[in-house]
């Protein structure tokens, strides 16, 4: 006698595996159809803008656009051969259309991000190259002596670049040069390296502080009866409610040295009226404001987790002869650490793009990677450099992601 198997089917006669299929198709097209307004929003207005900014830190065809002629001569060179009669005729007659066209301020401003003093020299001689005739190396020459220098075609050469390593390599504090190799700048001119490695010195201290301060709050607020830590969670809450600007300042006044803290602890015997604590314009400033700022952020994470975790458990630990100490370490605290893991990395992200903050009460020494990138934006303009930046900082924030997911992983963060 041998087995047959008959297929469920529907009461229309479809199979039912294929009927469950078709109805969770459905399921997932409607859910999909639900969040697809949203999802439009946010790759519209958050993940485009943001792509296209970055885009920037690689891309920047405005000289190989508006020079096509000098472009292709300079192709085939390795910008160290003295420049030839072909490569500035082709240079001045670009000069003429751009001079023209009224692009000669874009021209001269990417190469002067590639050579300083470089957009002086371009506005000036386009203004004459129309009236300059063969040999024009000889009448460029004439024009301004600075055409002859080597350093001059190597930096137009590095400019004509349609996508250039060149801001990556200066956001690390390196340089681009002209035959397409990238060595070490000068040891004066390394700094963003080194406010990179502030940044993250600063965010780690703040995210450490935070947990120290913060632990120890959501504690409490997780062994409280519903109605006192209601009321608590209140006042955890209330920065929400004033302008980040507004607390950022409030910080200047009790900072200073004739300010609350410094009073306080004149009055207490801490140090002398004479010789009162520098708290502001360096990292102290910076530290005790971001600490405070974020704070909350800290809190919520760490009490949304030990609300969940039943107070029998370190009961029943400590009726099996634990100490309180023991217990907290062995059974209250690991239960904990998904809340210290989402806090943290909740801390971390924020704190490593502020600027306001570090902008009001940082000074020299408490200024961040994010006060250049703001910098590079609204006053130098160079969009080019603040996107590369920007890809930097994103690339070692997502660095930083993967080893938390690796070391921790990322499926015990919970916010409750």
């Amino acid at each position: 006698m041998s087995d047959i198997s008959v297929p469920l089917v529907a009461a229309d006669g479809t199979p039912l595996r294929k009927k469950l299929a078709q109805a969770m198709f459905k399921s997932r097209m409607r859910a999909f159809g639900l969040v697809l307004p949203l999802l439009a929003f946010i790759i519209v207005a958050f993940i485009i803008p943001i792509i296209s900014l970055l885009w920037q830190g690689v891309h920047d065809p405005r000289f190989a656009s508006l020079m096509p002629r000098t472009t292709e001569v300079l192709k085939p060179g390795d910008g160290k051969s003295e420049p030839t009669e072909k490569m500035f005729k082709a240079l001045v007659a670009d000069l003429v259309a751009t001079k023209k066209d009224r692009t000669i301020g874009q021209v001269a401003t990417r190469v002067n991000r590639e050579l300083a003093g470089a957009r002086s020299l371009f506005t000036s001689s386009a203004r004459k190259a129309k009236k300059l005739e063969a040999p024009f190396k000889q009448s460029l020459i004439g024009v301004n002596k600075k055409w002859a220098r080597l350093d001059v075609w190597q930096g137009m050469k590095t400019s004509s670049r349609v996508f250039t390593p060149g801001y990556l390599a200066k956001a690390l504090d390196f340089k681009l040069l002209a035959d397409g190799s990238i060595v070490r700048e000068d040891k004066s001119r390394r700094i963003y390296v080194m406010l990179l490695l502030r940044t993250m010195k600063i965010s780690l201290i703040v995210t450490l502080s935070t947990l120290v301060l913060g632990y120890p709050i959501a504690y409490l607020l997780s062994t409280l009866s519903v109605r006192t830590s209601n009321l608590l969670l209140i006042l955890v809450l209330l920065p929400f409610w004033t302008s980040l600007l507004v607390r950022t300042t409030a910080w200047i006044a009790m900072l200073q040295a004739q300010g609350v803290m410094n009073d306080l602890f004149v009055l207490f015997g801490l140090t002398s009226d004479g010789e009162r604590f520098s708290l502001i314009y360096n990292q102290t400033g910076t530290l005790i404001a971001m600490t405070h700022i974020l704070l909350p952020f800290m809190i919520l994470p760490l009490y949304s987790v030990m609300k969940t975790i039943p107070p029998s458990y370190v009961r029943a630990a400590k009726s099996m002869g634990a100490t309180n100490a023991t217990a907290f370490r062995r059974v209250y605290f690991p239960q904990s650490i998904p809340g210290i893991g989402a806090g943290a990395i909740l801390v971390f992200i924020l704190a490593i793009g502020y600027y306001i903050t570090p902008a009001l009460v940082g000074g020299q020494d408490g200024q961040m990677i994010s006060n250049l990138i703001d910098f590079h934006m609204r006053k130098s303009l160079n969009w080019n450099f603040a996107a590369a930046l920007g890809l930097v900082l994103l690339v070692i924030v997502m660095f930083l992601f993967w080893i938390y997911d690796r070391v921790i992983g990322i499926d015990n963060m919970k916010l409750g």
